[in-house]
């Protein structure tokens, strides 16, 4: 379960990252395009909006929170199936019978 919660997180995440990039790209286009020179200009992120410059890093955190979850999720189960599976070999092993 903690896999899945962390699959969806992520998910989530990447979602909101693909549409933040597309309003970057639509905010950015037109603005700084050109310098006066005719150059193409960088956009660096200092540059950019706060808004959008906060949902970009938030989103990425939790992209990357939601796949430690994700992973972390899975190495817990592995290793519980893993102590279940070691726990039914040894109770159907063929016991010794001690002689009285």
């Amino acid at each position: 379960m903690r896999a899945l919660c962390g699959a969806i997180i992520t998910a989530g995440a990447l979602i909101g990252l693909g549409l933040t990039a597309l309003g970057i790209g639509t905010r950015y286009t037109k603005e700084y395009a050109l310098t006066e020179k005719g150059e193409p200009t960088i956009m660096h992120l200092s540059m950019m909006d706060r808004p959008l410059l906060f949902i970009l890093v938030f989103l990425t955190a939790a992209a990357i929170v939601g796949l430690g979850i994700a992973f972390m999720g899975l190495a817990y189960h592995h290793a519980r199936r893993e102590r279940e599976h070691a726990w039914e070999r040894e109770q159907s092993a063929v016991q010794k019978r001690t002689a009285v």
